[in-house]
């Protein structure tokens, strides 16, 4: 049984940085790919970035590349996401996944291992 556990939110202005951390429990932590996704209020949940299970591929939505990275420590079952130059419309719930193919966070609608979220607040 895989679960996540995300931490690290909060309240920062625009311009400022943020890490999240996503703590995943089970001896599989390896063999997952994993995720963070995030959902603004009245929109729908979308990408954010992704991390193959040997940190060789990194994938990342447009509107944070360049701005954020994700990092994974096997040793330790947790998964980062630094966020630097913060903007208001980073401003989400975002959610850690895990998922045993690569592919999946083409189509969140696939993963079913999630976190519950971390509020990340960025203000004007």
């Amino acid at each position: 049984q895989v679960q996540l556990v995300e931490s690290g939110g909060g309240l920062v202005q625009a311009g400022g940085s943020l890490r999240l951390s996503c703590a995943v429990s089970g001896r599989t932590f390896s063999q997952y790919h994993l995720g963070w996704f995030r959902q603004a209020p009245g929109k729908e949940r979308e990408f954010v970035a992704a991390i193959s299970r040997s940190s060789r591929i990194t994938d990342y939505a447009d509107s944070v590349k360049g701005r954020f990275t994700i990092s994974r420590d096997n040793a330790k079952n947790t998964v980062l996401l630094q966020m630097n130059s913060l903007k208001p419309e980073d401003t989400a719930v975002y959610y850690c996944a895990a998922f045993p193919s690569y592919a999946a966070w083409r189509t969140p609608s696939d993963i079913d291992k999630w976190g519950k979220g971390t509020l990340v607040t960025v203000s004007s």
